[in-house]
């Protein structure tokens, strides 16, 4: 196992160097300093390993600490009145029940084992033994540190402090055995990356107990979490031998790339595959048309004909954005003693909300539907990247993406508006003003910076498929910036305020943006 061991860190090893090194090739300021042969640059090759290296080291922890600080530490700092040991121990143990089946690392068909199984023929079973034995000692270690940390501050005894890692580990042993055991009885194989409606529905559920009940005044007692703690790590040892005397990895390897990674071959029937589950939902009548002229013709046509890709899951996020307004008041009515807490939380919680908004967006669907289904085949003629003719269907495509945002968004805007004036108010009226159109600048403007960030950077290639590495980045700091807004608390008409001047601005400067750059950058790509 030790060569196994070797090769397999070398194979993960060569493939994230390469892809920093194409990273890097994306940048559009740093590409053109680079040489062509960028990958057999030496020093090139010499720096990217040092940062595959650093990584390597980083996630061992950094998002180990990140989950113990920003879904089980800080938000048991919000139930006041609660024992802070008993909230930790019990957000953390419902959502490590949820981790022990979305994030088994042995049941991941990730890019490593189908290099190293499907095509490198190494041994199935040594393969997956060495790396999931790698995994199981990295979530012991990454999460001692902080387990130890944010345990002790909560006020949970250093002993059971130093169990939680191993408990943890217990649990993805025990449900990894399991399915293993299933498998053997009637050869269903897991894939953690397709989880089932039951699946997401308990992960709803265990959320609900995790951060619901302690908002009612619930938590385990401390004992159960301790009890359970002990137990599992007892399961989870006892279940090792069953793990490694397992003969049929290759197989349950089989099956688990089958689906996910026979495209790992033709990347591109990836977005044929998606292009094709897109057209099944654009209607073919033929009496859809339009009496408009130009561009605007061309959008209403498009619109209606992609209704059901663009509008359907907006309906759904309303719906279900509406029953939770709907569930909040009745909660206040029912019980007064919450209208406090809710009142608080309406006025200092804004900020939370541009994630849920960022979430929610349709931004990402509307332009790849764009691209596959229209400017895919217009970007061929020349003057379809008129500066001019550029910037007036922008125009008109952000309109359409802003309409299709702004339901949801008011509607969560003037739920929030409702809940404070249940709640008991303020003595600002002008808050509520502010919550309703704070919401929906929000909302817009995701929509101009995804059709922005579309435009400005393209990044589908000729076959459909998503190759930009600056929007990738683009995204990602999206996300980040949006995550960390979450921590932020804030008085409503301070947030409110500066989002709404914010987004008009950012709104200005992005179309001053396409009209400069989207003629020369809004291109169809080689590959």
């Amino acid at each position: 196992m030790k060569k196994t061991f070797i090769l397999s860190f070398s194979l993960k090893n060569t493939y994230r160097v390469n892809g920093i090194l194409y990273s890097l090739k994306q940048i559009p300021l740093v590409k053109r300093l680079l040489p062509e042969a960028l990958y057999g640059v030496w020093g090139l090759k010499i720096f990217a390993n040092i940062l595959s290296a650093i990584w390597e080291v980083v996630s061992v922890f950094l998002g180990k600490g990140l989950y113990l600080l920003l879904m089980v530490f800080l938000p048991g700092l919000l139930y006041d009145g609660l024992p802070g040991e008993g909230v930790f121990l019990h957000i953390l143990l419902f959502l490590t029940v949820i981790g022990c089946y979305a994030n088994t690392a042995l049941f991941n068909p990730s890019k490593d084992k189908y290099y190293a199984i499907l095509l490198m023929r190494m041994d199935a079973r040594e393969y997956t033994l060495v790396n999931y034995g790698c995994s199981i000692l990295k979530t012991v270690i990454g999460f001692l540190p902080f387990a130890l940390l944010f345990g002790l501050l909560s006020g949970v005894p250093a002993w059971l402090c130093a169990l939680l890692p191993f408990s943890i580990a217990g649990c993805k042993l025990s449900y990894v055995a399991y399915t293993l055991r299933d498998y053997k009885l009637r050869g269903n194989v897991y894939n953690e990356s397709k989880l089932d409606k039951f699946q997401w529905l308990g992960i709803a559920l265990l959320l609900g107990l995790a951060y619901g009940l302690p908002a009612f005044g619930l938590v385990l007692p401390l004992a159960v979490p301790a009890a359970l703690s002990l137990l599992s790590i007892l399961i989870g040892a006892a279940c090792i031998p069953g793990i490694y005397r397992f003969q049929g990895y290759r197989e349950v390897c089989r099956g688990l790339l089958a689906d996910t990674m026979f495209q790992m071959d033709a990347p591109a029937r990836n977005a044929q595959t998606i292009k094709a589950a897109n057209e099944k939902k654009i209607s073919a009548d033929v009496s859809v048309t339009s009496r408009k002229s130009g561009f605007e013709y061309l959008n209403e046509l498009f619109i209606l004909r992609h209704r059901k890709i663009l509008w359907k899951s907006a309906e759904r996020i309303s719906y279900v954005c509406a029953a939770l307004v709907c569930g909040a008041l009745l909660a206040l009515f029912l019980k007064p003693q919450l209208r406090p807490i809710a009142n608080n939380l309406v006025m200092t919680w804004l900020p939370y909300f541009a994630f849920i908004l960022y979430a929610i967006n349709r931004g990402t669907g509307f332009t790849q539907a764009l691209f596959m289904n229209c400017d895919h085949s217009l970007l061929t003629y020349s003057v379809y990247k008129r500066p001019g003719f550029v910037l007036k269907l922008f125009r008109i495509r952000l309109r359409e993406i802003m309409k299709i945002n702004a339901v949801p968004a008011f509607i969560i805007g003037a739920g929030l508006a409702l809940i404070l004036f249940a709640s008991g108010g303020t003595d600002q009226p002008v808050n509520y003003i502010v919550l309703v159109v704070s919401t929906v600048c929000m909302s817009l403007f995701f929509s101009v910076h995804y059709l922005t960030i579309y435009y400005l950077l393209q990044p589908y290639t000729v076959g459909t498929e998503l190759k930009g590495g600056t929007y990738k980045l683009v995204s990602i700091a999206t996300y980040m910036v949006c995550y960390f807004l979450m921590q932020l608390r804030m008085p409503t008409l301070l947030f409110g305020g500066m989002t709404i001047v914010f987004c008009v601005l950012y709104g200005i400067i992005a179309c001053v943006l396409v009209y400069k750059l989207a003629p020369k950058t809004f291109r169809l790509r080689a590959g």
